[in-house]
């Protein structure tokens, strides 16, 4: 079973029991629920696509933990100009244990 769900203005394919790494989630909830489902697949392979969500399904969460993705240097160089600058970034995630995927 999985589902095509919104979260934080990406679309993330989601399994039961699975492990993905969103954009930080600003709440204190431990656990959410998604309800802008796309599209979901239940275990006998039906398929149910929505116009443009699917009425009544639903995705709940886990709130893992809070952390930091890996670090993406940013070098700028103007040549022939001594110009140089290194930058850093760092971007916050959250991650999340897919619990339940109801249609």
């Amino acid at each position: 079973m999985y589902a095509i769900v919104k979260i934080g203005g990406h679309q993330y394919k989601v399994r039961e029991k699975e492990t993905i790494f969103v954009n930080k989630l600003n709440t204190e909830d431990k656990t959410v629920t998604f309800d802008d489902v796309y599209l979901v697949s239940d275990e006998k392979g039906k398929v149910s696509v929505g116009t443009p969500t699917v009425k009544g399904a639903s995705v709940k969460a886990a709130i893992a933990d809070q952390l930091k993705a890996d670090k993406v240097i940013v070098f700028k160089k103007k040549r022939r100009k001594g110009y140089q600058k290194k930058n850093g970034f760092r971007q916050s995630i959250t991650q999340l244990d897919i619990q339940k995927i109801t249609s």
